[in-house]
């Protein structure tokens, strides 16, 4: 039997930080995670990577992954456990959004951060009743003003973005394609 007190084994450096974004309230930066532990921001992006790795290379699987956004990260559930955990909850269906709001948040991701004004030109239509249910609804947030002429408001989106669309960042978003006006031209 093992007498060593549990404070005196040694964790790998994946199972200190698994074990520190665990109990992190919310998101937390990889500088803070790398001053509890002691050691360098290098060793745990090294760390973090081991630990990312291990989630998603399981045969069996995991339930949690590594969530990054605008330089934080935390745990989060994975995106096949969501309706299990709707049901384990007793929440509702993830509810739809509808198509003017997915394109504005796919210009808000994509061109993050982005204006109104932004948005509404690529759109062709005014986006602000869009933008006000995104905001609402946690998708998109405010992260200052524009330093252009009447200073609009610039959105990025949210963590809960991520969370929504099964993302660990956004770098997860797939390539953007060609515009239709790119296609019209390699086509005359």
């Amino acid at each position: 039997m093992d007498t060593q007190p549990l404070d005196d084994r040694e964790l790998s450096l994946a199972s200190k930080l698994e074990a520190l974004l665990f109990v992190a309230s919310g998101s937390t930066s990889v500088a803070q995670l790398a001053t509890a532990i002691g050691i360098t921001t290098q060793e745990v992006e090294r760390g973090l990577t081991e630990l990312q790795d291990h989630y998603l290379e399981s045969q069996d699987g995991h339930g949690i992954r590594i969530q990054r956004h605008h330089g934080r990260l935390q745990l989060v559930s994975a995106p096949e456990a969501a309706s299990l955990i709707e049901r384990f909850l007793g929440l509702e269906a993830s509810s739809r959004l509808s198509r003017a709001a997915l394109e504005a948040l796919a210009i808000v991701a994509y061109e993050e951060p982005a204006t109104r004004p932004q948005i509404d030109a690529i759109r062709g239509v005014n986006s602000d009743g869009v933008l006000k249910s995104l905001l609402g609804k946690g998708l998109i947030q405010e992260v200052g003003r524009a330093d252009s002429p009447g200073r609009p408001i610039l959105y990025s989106v949210t963590s809960e973005f991520l969370q929504f669309f099964g993302l660990s960042s956004l770098a997860d978003l797939p390539p953007l394609t060609a515009t239709s006006e790119e296609l019209e031209q390699k086509i005359a």
